[in-house]
């Protein structure tokens, strides 16, 4: 990699997928990109290259002021339910796939700006992310990895330099996130909703080549159905790990529940620190349907 031109091996698959599932899209902008973080072990492990390229070069490429090459930048669609309600439509409203890349061990993972602007997704959000945040989903997630439970993982942090407004004015950031994959169960409730049959049979066939490739042996009815079991057994597993160290998801929405079986969008989330049968850990739970027991 060189120093004043990020090389990263990006290759792109989703976006081989109709339009209808991704709208092509580039982060915004910010003021002053300045590094905070970059975790290295997990750049080795994806055969990045990154410690040979000085602070402002990687700063540039993580807030996305500067695109490598390769990179196809593009904002997923998917729906959700929502503490129990249906949203037809939600998409990444402030998270933008940059590509994926195949780690030395053939693993192929997506990487992914989350607080990079605004997307056609974006509802009236500011498409950012305040640093609070992103520093929480940096340590929790690499907790959760180191762990041994599946997850989500963070690439690196950079402040943006400009402020984002909620409550009052905090600091933004922007998190790299990487993942085996962004596929939700909300992604294939999209589809189901507009009755794209199509659609969601097309997502099915690329959601099983892609993490569960040993189903490919498998023909119609047969494979889906296997698809859907694995799913289930990945969810059920996760959810396990979580309970075994405390861990409480508080927005574990459709759109927050991967087909992957990862822990995805630390959000409001705590381990317990002494056991609670009916702790929450939401503002938004307001009637316990993601409390921890």
């Amino acid at each position: 990699m060189s120093a004043n031109n990020p090389e990263i091996p990006f290759v792109s698959s989703y976006n081989q997928l109709p339009q209808r599932f991704w709208q092509p899209v580039k982060p915004t902008p910010v003021a002053r990109p300045e590094q905070i973080r970059i975790n290295v072990p997990l750049a080795d492990h994806l055969g990045l290259e990154l410690t040979g390229s000085d602070h402002k070069t990687l700063a540039d490429w993580f807030s996305g002021n500067v695109l490598p090459e390769r990179a196809s930048p593009l904002a997923m669609a998917y729906a959700g339910h929502q503490f129990g309600h249906f949203v037809p439509q939600l998409g990444d409203g402030r998270a933008i796939l940059l590509g994926e890349v195949i780690a030395p061990d053939g693993t192929r993972f997506d990487v992914q700006l989350k607080g990079a602007g605004r997307t056609l997704f974006s509802r009236g959000g500011d498409g950012r992310a305040a640093l609070g945040p992103v520093i929480r989903e940096f340590v929790v997630s690499e907790a959760m990895h180191a762990l041994g439970i599946s997850t989500t993982r963070a690439l690196a942090m950079v402040r943006t330099g400009e402020p984002v407004y909620r409550e009052t004015p905090l600091p933004g950031a922007i998190l790299t996130r990487v993942a085996r994959g962004h596929i939700r169960v909300g992604t294939f409730e999209f589809f189901a909703a507009r009755q794209d049959v199509d659609g969601v049979r097309l997502l099915a066939d690329y959601a099983v080549e892609r993490f569960y490739p040993d189903l490919m042996r498998l023909q119609g009815a047969e494979r889906y159905r296997a698809f859907f079991q694995a799913v289930a057994m990945r969810q059920a597993d996760l959810i396990s790990d979580w309970m075994r160290v405390g861990f409480i998801h508080g927005v574990m929405n459709t759109d927050n529940t991967s087909v992957s079986g990862e822990t995805i969008d630390f959000g409001p989330c705590a381990f317990m620190d002494e056991y609670r049968h009916n702790q929450v850990f939401s503002s938004i739970d307001q009637h316990g349907r993601y409390a921890y027991g």
